[in-house]
This record gives structure tokens, sequence and C-alpha cells, in this order.
């Protein structure tokens, strides 16, 4: 039977990973199998915030200023 000693570690700079564990055998050689934790699923916010967010923000509030707008475009076109 293999043995396996599952242990974290933190990597330091220069991708460097230290593991230190009493259950190892010294002189031996070992195979080192490094999973990475997944990463947070990002939140994915809907289209009305991104707009939000983006400079001069939102044109309109809300249908009734769509209607308002165009209302007021077409009233300047009969001039």
């Amino acid at each position: 039977m293999q043995a396996a000693i599952r242990t974290s570690a933190q990597v330091r700079p220069g991708g460097l990973i230290e593991i230190s564990d009493a259950q190892l055998p010294v002189g031996r050689s070992v195979d080192v199998i490094v999973l990475l934790p997944e990463a947070a699923p990002t939140k994915r916010g809907s289209i009305l915030d991104v707009l939000a967010r983006a400079p001069g923000r939102l044109l309109y509030q809300d249908a009734e200023h769509v209607d308002a707008s165009i209302h007021q475009e077409r009233d300047n076109w009969e001039r």
C-alpha cells in the first residue's frame, strides 16, 4: 500500500514551497503533487450594476425617463 501525507504549505517568493513532516523518511525520494485551491467565483453583477459604476452613470433611471426623453426629442423635431 502506498503511503500518503496530506499537508498544506505557504508559497514563498520565487515559488518556493517547504514541506516539513516527521513522518517523511529521511533520505528517501518522494513524489510531490501540488494542488492549488479553486479560486472563489467572482460575483457577476447585472448590466445595471455595471452601468451604475460607469463614468456618467445611467442616462435614464427607468422606462418613464426614456419615454419622456423620446417625447421631448419628437417635440424638438416638430419645431
